[in-house]
């Protein structure tokens, strides 16, 4: 492919940003608030050069770099959100875009949020990947942030010790040659200077407020990775945009191209109609209504059933049945669960909280215990749980996750909880004990998924 051809638009407050254009079709702004440069990263990084091409096969994409970083002007260091704001919209104004989608990966989706607030009526789609709100959250947050804030000296007196390290936690410490190239990318990104100022603007960047103000269809896209509280951050996005998606995508379990990110994009612009459109009234009302949005999904099953019923005979099996549908429906009403379906010995159930939704697990399976325990025929039931964006169509759900839910559900044994590693993450410093139960080959699924077990027993 053709390298890019590098050109310049001014801002309202005199900076000159450097942007490029690759690609045809519908097109596509992927916005800058990061300290490494996006134009070199073209050049620099294989894996990242090879995301963009996969856009650039349907979609005229633009990339461009910050001010005081980069290709464009370095004598800015005015690095609030007005000023970020001001690099976007003068690469949008020299394109003289009218209707464009815009992607905001981790820092950049600050001023992607932005921008949709002020800017609406030319946004088809927002997509927000690994983004946060508060800048504060995020330091806080993920492994890197933190020991970035710990490493301040570093910056100021040892630059290279700074960006090496830096590197090796944001590849967890995957690949040291990687390391090293992306080590010396950021040295050519940005000076320490303007590395500390941007540094400290963004940890004072509040974006919690204008969330509810988005009018775009919004989609979230979250990867979670080891340590690090970035799906609780994104699942703060989704819930305060107004109808935004949540995609969690399975942990990344290598060095090489990461297109299912660029795939849920795809699927995404394709499915979302746009805000004026999604607007306008409907010339004929649908057969069926179909609607999707974030949820956790729980599947409970009784170990056993069929032998239970032949020994019990049908009428005493039918006595065991009702309890367990008591207990089960008497537990889902208090932990804000909503039955979806059931077959009598299993649940399918749907939570708009996955705290909500294990904490329901755990409840149950301590008042199957306590019943069993009373001297009642004992009520083995096994449970597992999958978080996604379920198709809902007349009460019920279809698709990948709940798919994925009902085959988590199969593996655990009698009395267990099972999750997926996404689940897991999203819990991470709430009161759960989880023990890892592996890489777990699943029925339909090409790749193996790593569950954990959610021990309930006191």
């Amino acid at each position: 492919m053709a390298e890019p051809q590098i050109q310049y638009a001014t801002t309202a407050d005199g900076v000159s940003i450097a942007y490029y254009v690759m690609g045809e079709g519908p097109p596509i702004v992927t916005t800058t608030g990061t300290h490494a440069s996006h134009l070199l990263f073209w050049r620099s990084m294989p894996r990242i050069r090879a995301e963009m091409e996969a856009l650039e096969r349907r979609h005229r994409v633009v990339r461009y770099d910050g001010r005081g970083s980069g290709l464009s002007q370095r004598k800015s260091l005015d690095f609030s959100l007005p000023a970020r704001l001001h690099d976007l919209e003068a690469v949008v104004d020299r394109l003289r875009l009218e209707r464009f989608a815009l992607i905001g990966a981790r820092h950049s989706g600050l001023a992607a949020v932005a921008y949709a607030v002020r800017h609406p009526e030319p946004l088809t789609h927002l997509i927000l990947r690994d983004a946060y709100a508060r800048g504060r959250d995020y330091y806080e947050a993920s492994p890197d942030g933190r020991a970035v804030q710990s490493m301040r000296g570093l910056t100021e007196d040892q630059w290279e010790s700074y960006t090496l390290a830096a590197a090796s936690l944001q590849l967890e410490f995957s690949d040291s040659d990687r390391a090293k190239q992306l080590a010396a990318l950021m040295r050519a990104s940005m000076e320490p200077d303007a590395m500390l100022v941007w540094r400290d603007a963004t940890l004072e960047i509040d974006m919690t407020d204008l969330l509810t103000q988005v009018r775009v269809p919004t989609l979230v896209i979250c990867r979670p990775s080891r340590g690090s509280d970035q799906p609780k951050l994104s699942q703060v996005l989704a819930s305060r945009i107004p109808n935004a998606r949540l995609v969690v995508l399975q942990p990344r379990t290598g060095t090489g191209v990461d297109d299912e990110w660029v795939r849920a994009v795809e699927e995404f612009l394709g499915d979302a109609a746009p805000a004026d459109e999604a607007e306008a009234p409907k010339a004929a009302a649908a057969p069926r209504e179909r609607t999707s949005a974030f949820r956790t999904i729980l599947f409970t099953d009784i170990v056993g059933h069929t032998e239970m019923m032949q020994r019990l005979g049908d009428d005493s099996g039918r006595v065991v049945l009702r309890e367990h549908e008591r207990i089960t429906r008497e537990t889902l009403k208090q932990h804000g669960g909503v039955e979806v379906k059931t077959d009598g010995d299993s649940f399918m159930a749907s939570f708009t909280s996955a705290t909500k939704a294990v904490e329901c697990a755990v409840a149950l399976q301590r008042a199957f215990a306590q019943y069993s325990e009373s001297g009642g025929e004992p009520i083995v039931v096994r449970m597992g749980l999958n978080i996604g964006e379920p198709i809902e169509e007349e009460g019920d759900f279809f698709g990948s996750a709940v798919i994925l839910g009902a085959r988590i559900k199969d593996h655990a044994g009698g009395g267990e909880i099972l999750v997926p590693e996404a689940v897991r993450h999203l819990l991470s410093g709430k009161n759960f004990l989880f023990a890892d139960r592996g890489e777990t080959p699943l029925k339909g699924f090409e790749d193996p998924v790593r569950l954990y077990e959610v021990r309930w027993r006191s």
